[in-house]
């Protein structure tokens, strides 16, 4: 049964959070006497009175005797996603700074998403104000905009478990705690521990405090927007560039285990993880594949190959996004392995899109069994994840997502087809938004002009990118009759 009430009235709250960090934001125009105070300010005030409304409208529920389900969980995810990003909107549309509502939601949805696709030509050309909410998005949508919300403030009350649980659907792993506001709030601790140093080793590197702590949010919240046209080529700096190497890998590890070694001193809980083991052996084997095709095939000397190839592995994988070159000028070979690793994500558990090394891991192992049946028939052969057997149910969870994800790739490739892009480009397209990476691969380049895109191609863009960082379910399963029927 849904419940409307509470949804609104949770949704209801969530938009006032947005309004307060929509005001929190007008400081920089205020400060440095900037043109997008009037947009901050006024998105704020729009956003406030919606949020009202909604508060109005759940006014009378006082949860009477309801426990929200998992259904209302489902809806409150799924339109929270939509109602940030409509109203996150409003500060570039207000200040003028992107004219049309369609790309100033695709903008904000990319930033939420962590997808990192921009139709801004040129970012320079930001007050700091926009270009620090730019970064914000994709910092609150790293963890989820309820989880971030839920975490910061435990306002609700009630549905922890099922809000969570329906934005984090994924391949689950153990609670921190019985409580789950209470691990969430330790996670949150260590994603803003990791943002905070990630933003002191930028600055001692050289960059400006302004970009540190903006290239900081987008790191730690794998999302790959940053303050430069060049993205991390602006730079020049080899420093900067294993910096923000280290502090990728770092955010593409599950949050968990994290917790356990910066908290707890439990170092062995890293290192004897199987999806960590996969996460870290995947980068170093394609890095090095990478690192000797561009030592062979192009000028770059053995340091120069291994830092690109290190780099750019890293950045894919974890779906950060960032850049020091253009990798669709090397040979087309590294295309190939930059394409797979768009598949792949890091960790379940971290801030990452793509499909999740520890549905690789699974998947793997079972086709390794089934080749162990085929010549032993009476064998059992359990799937084992870190010495524990995973059960059939989450192994048919997984060959379904796996195959809902290359269904949507292969959807997206014939939508953009469709609609005049070049071959390519439409895959690369449909892989970079369901992935949530923002970089491609194709005729354009590894940034394609997302701003000269079929206004129909931004939607359905938008929409791969929600459904990619909902992982599939939450947001196929709202498209079912069933989920509708009151029962």
């Amino acid at each position: 049964m849904i419940h409307p009430r509470i949804i609104y009235r949770i949704l209801g709250i969530l938009l006032l959070i947005e309004a307060g960090i929509l005001l929190a934001c007008s400081l920089f125009p205020l400060f440095l006497c900037e043109d997008d105070l009037f947009g901050f300010i006024m998105g704020s005030l729009v956003t406030t009175t919606s949020g009202l409304v909604f508060l109005l409208a759940g006014r009378k529920n006082g949860h009477n005797g309801f426990v929200m389900t998992r259904r209302d969980g489902y809806i409150v995810v799924a339109s929270s996603w939509l109602l940030f990003s409509i109203f996150g909107s409003l500060p570039y549309l207000i200040s003028g700074y992107i004219t049309g509502f369609t790309d100033a939601f695709f903008e904000t949805i990319s930033g939420f998403t962590t997808t990192g696709a921009t139709i801004i030509e040129d970012v320079e050309i930001l007050p700091h104000g926009l270009l620090f909410w730019r970064s914000l998005t994709q910092w609150i949508g790293g963890l989820g905009i309820v989880f971030f919300t839920v975490v910061v403030l435990p306002v609700f009350g009630v549905g922890e478990t099922q809000l969570f649980a329906a934005e984090a659907i994924g391949p689950r792993r153990g609670k921190l705690h019985p409580r789950i506001g209470i691990s969430g709030r330790w996670i949150f601790t260590v994603y803003l521990i990791i943002t905070i140093l990630c933003t002191i080793a930028l600055k001692c590197c050289g960059m400006g405090l302004f970009d540190s702590l903006n290239h900081a949010l987008c790191t730690t919240a794998t999302g790959g927007f940053s303050t430069k046209n060049a993205s991390i080529a602006y730079f020049c700096s080899h420093k900067i560039e294993y910096v923000i190497t280290i502090f990728m890998f770092i955010s593409g590890i599950n949050y968990g285990l994290l917790f356990f070694v910066a908290f707890k001193g439990k170092v062995h809980k890293i290192l004897e993880d199987t999806e960590f083991k996969w996460y870290l052996f995947i980068i170093l084997l394609f890095t090095a594949i990478v690192g000797i095709s561009l030592y062979i095939s192009t000028p770059y000397d053995a340091a120069d190959s291994l830092r690109n190839a290190l780099f750019h592995v890293t950045a894919i994988i974890t779906t950060t996004g960032f850049t020091t070159t253009d990798y669709t000028l090397w040979p087309p070979f590294i295309w190939m392995i930059i394409g797979l690793c768009m598949y792949m994500g890091a960790c379940a558990g971290s801030t990452s899109g793509g499909m999740k090394t520890i549905r690789l891991a699974i998947l793997l192992k079972t086709m390794r069994n089934e080749f162990h049946r085929i010549l032993h028939p009476n064998a059992v052969i359990p799937v084992r994840i870190n010495g524990k057997v995973i059960p059939q149910s989450a192994r048919q969870s997984v060959l379904t997502f796996s195959i809902f994800f290359l269904a949507l790739v292969f959807l997206g490739w014939f939508f953009y087809l469709a609609i005049g892009i070049d071959i390519t480009d439409a895959y690369g397209t449909s892989l970079s938004c369901l992935s949530n990476i923002g970089l491609t691969i194709g005729n354009h380049g590894c940034n394609i002009p997302w701003g000269d895109m079929p206004t129909l191609g931004k939607w359905f863009s938008t929409f791969l990118m929600v459904v990619g960082r909902l992982e599939v379910f939450a947001v196929l399963l709202l498209l079912t009759p069933s989920f509708w029927k009151h029962r």
